[in-house]
């Protein structure tokens, strides 16, 4: 059904607000459940998640072993040995480090002594004096306070109840007891080690019989579509991991020699301490450098080498941060700043300490899982740092709001990796096309229907002086090795138009005039904007164009319509819903106002009748239909390139 701006609209309604139902109510109840069980079984799901987030590392090892014609079990033990002597390696160090530490802490407690007492002769002893006077005021009064309050208790006599000594006797602890208390320490990492290394092989060894159980369970209706999903997640993780572990440990060494030269003892425990703490995001490799700070000030009895130390962390983090992780494999995480605080304090709260390290692989598990699962994809829109919304939805919103920069920086951004065509429609014709709907069912303020207008108007004058070429390399935004997300696969890419029109003298007489083409509006609210793109392509394209509203071409007013010069006509509908009875009568009176010219009728919603029924087509009465832009454009080259040849064999 045509949209006509004089007839009247039904009322913009406002729904009533939403009950929560069954269904909502049942999410929230297993969501709850969940959250429940990963609290008071985490000391079953810990070393799962680690198991299974080792497995991510270890998988591309095990795949090279395996090209190496190493066989599958061969290479999964050689990866968790590997694996296991890394660990243990670490975890040596840390113990003999520390065992050294701890035996050089007197010697570090007298020298932090005499700097507080070098502090306490200047101005914090002045402070710290200022204080202790004001605190013995306050305990003075108390006391006064108290005396009263007992004097008024005891009564006259003054008898106060003696206090009287009670000792507590603990019996003998039995040898279980301190074998508990010993080996208790020990026993539970070793445990918890001598699990995830189980698992680890386990899921190593049945890597395809587990993916294959989880194509069976949630995708077995698209085979292909969830075999490929799943490796691309699994090889994209597992890449992932292995590159943040070796940036890490990259870390941990750069900081570990850095302290070395100052001169801070043991480096090596704080390098791989500032190593694990960088998985904590944004302040873990911050927290790791308040240790090495504070043994620098118990070692040097100055300040050089806390200083030192300070700058130290203070180049490094944001030089690998900020440098080095972009340019190695892009954003870092995949995650949204405030979905990495979120899950940081999430499962910090469930899992304590090994939940802040665990937090930023885990929700990258989850980011790529909705990037690839449609049911799940609301995981990626909630976690993800992409845009949650179509270009088609950005475009169309912030039409809406009447902001024509923001809309154009969002088009400069999708042009530097598509052409101008492929913009306008791909993005622009999609968004007027919302824009319309929404204004037929009475959504749409005629107010906001003129912030539309005024954008778009905006919108195609601020692209007047940009080629329609396909961006080159350099120019790209998007990353070629990114998983694009539900949204982008569902909005599709077409290359520029080809070639140009021939020059203005070689062109036949009737498509020399000023103006070749006329680009007619169609009836609805917003097909002078799509007319208006139409015309700036053919004029980059070597046609030049100019746009009449549908005014202009109505039954009082055709008589007056000046088409000197014009060889074509290109009629724009962004809707044309039902009978195109209207079309057909427009065809009409252009035919008896120029039966020459050739008529060419843009339908820009695909799945029109007359774009697919000849017949319907024949009886309508145009030259030629198209369903994009583009097509117009390609249109009108061969009008203009078919015409010019004839004149020349002609001649």
């Amino acid at each position: 059904m045509l949209i006509d701006e004089a007839a009247p609209r039904p009322p913009a309604q406002v729904p009533p607000p939403l009950v929560p139902g069954l269904r909502g109510l049942l999410t929230l109840a297993v969501g709850v459940v969940l959250v429940t069980a990963l609290y008071f079984g985490r000391e079953v799901f810990i070393p799962l998640v680690l198991a299974v987030l080792l497995s991510f590392v270890l998988a591309p090892v095990v795949n090279l072993l395996r090209r190496l014609r190493l066989g599958r079990v061969p290479s999964v033990i050689v990866a968790v040995l590997l694996a296991l002597a890394v660990i243990g390696g670490i975890g040596a160090v840390i113990g003999t480090q520390v065992a050294g530490l701890a035996g050089d802490l007197p010697q570090y407690q007298a020298t932090v002594q005499k700097k507080f007492a070098g502090l306490q002769a200047g101005w914090l002893g002045n402070a710290s004096r200022i204080f202790q006077r004001f605190n013995h005021q306050v305990h003075n009064a108390t006391q006064k306070a108290d005396a009263a309050g007992t004097a008024a208790s005891t009564g006259p006599a003054g008898d106060t109840p003696k206090a009287q000594l009670v000792k507590v006797q603990e019996p003998d602890p039995s040898p279980f007891t301190l074998a508990e208390k010993v080996l208790g320490p020990i026993v539970e990492p070793l445990t918890t080690v001598g699990i995830v290394l189980v698992v680890v092989v386990f899921l190593l060894l049945q890597r395809e019989d587990l993916r294959n159980r989880m194509i069976r369970l949630f995708g077995s209706g698209d085979l292909h579509r969830t075999t490929m999903a799943m490796d691309d997640a699994a090889g994209r993780l597992g890449t992932y991991f292995l590159a943040q572990l070796g940036m890490n440990a990259t870390f941990g060494f750069i900081i570990g020699l850095g302290l070395w030269f100052i001169g801070v003892p043991n480096p090596l425990l704080w390098g791989v301490f500032s190593a694990l703490m960088r998985f904590v995001p944004y302040i873990g490799a911050f927290l790791s450098a308040l240790f090495p700070l504070a043994l620098a000030a118990a070692v040097d009895p100055g300040w050089s080498m806390v200083i030192a130390t300070a700058i130290l962390f203070l180049v490094v983090e944001p030089l690998f941060g900020h440098v080095i992780e972009p340019l190695l494999y892009g954003h870092s995480t995949g995650l949204s700043p405030f979905a990495v605080i979120v899950s940081t304090l999430f499962w910090g709260f469930l899992w304590g300490p090994i939940g802040l390290i665990l937090a930023t692989p885990f929700t990258v598990c989850l980011v790529v899982l909705g990037r690839h699962v449609d049911s799940l994809e609301f995981l990626d829109i909630i976690l993800g740092d992409r845009p949650p919304l179509t270009p088609v939805e950005n475009f169309y919103q912030r039409m809406l709001a009447g902001d024509p920069d923001e809309a154009r920086d969002l088009g400069e951004a999708m042009l530097k990796e598509r052409s101008l065509s492929s913009y306008y429609d791909e993005v622009a014709l999609k968004g007027l096309q919302l824009a319309a709907n929404d204004y037929a069912r009475g959504v749409v303020t005629p107010a906001q229907l003129e912030n539309i207008r005024a954008s778009a108007r905006s919108l195609v004058e601020d692209f007047e002086d940009r080629p329609d070429v396909e961006p080159s390399g350099e120019d790209k935004a998007v990353n070629p090795n990114e998983t694009p997300t539900l949204a982008e696969r569902t909005h599709f890419k077409s290359e520029a138009v080809p070639g140009q029109a021939p020059p203005r003298e070689m062109l036949p007489e009737s498509w020399r005039g000023e103006t070749p083409v006329l680009c007619v509006a169609g009836r609805g609210p917003l097909d002078e904007a799509s007319s208006a793109m139409l015309a700036q392509l053919l004029r980059k394209h070597g046609l030049e164009a100019r746009v009449v509203p549908y005014g202009d071409v109505s039954r009082e007013q055709i008589r007056s319509l000046d088409l000197t010069g014009v060889a074509m006509v290109c009629i724009s509908y962004l809707d044309i819903t039902g009978s195109p009875a209207h079309l057909r009568y427009l065809l009409e009176r252009l035919r008896k106002k120029a039966p020459t010219v050739k008529l060419l009728v843009g339908l820009w919603p695909e799945g029109e009748k007359v774009l697919t029924d000849a017949s319907l087509g024949r009886q309508v009465g145009a030259d030629v239909y198209v369903s994009s832009l583009r097509q117009a454009v390609e249109a009108c080259l061969e009008a203009a390139t078919d015409d010019s040849e004839t004149v020349d064999q002609a001649a």
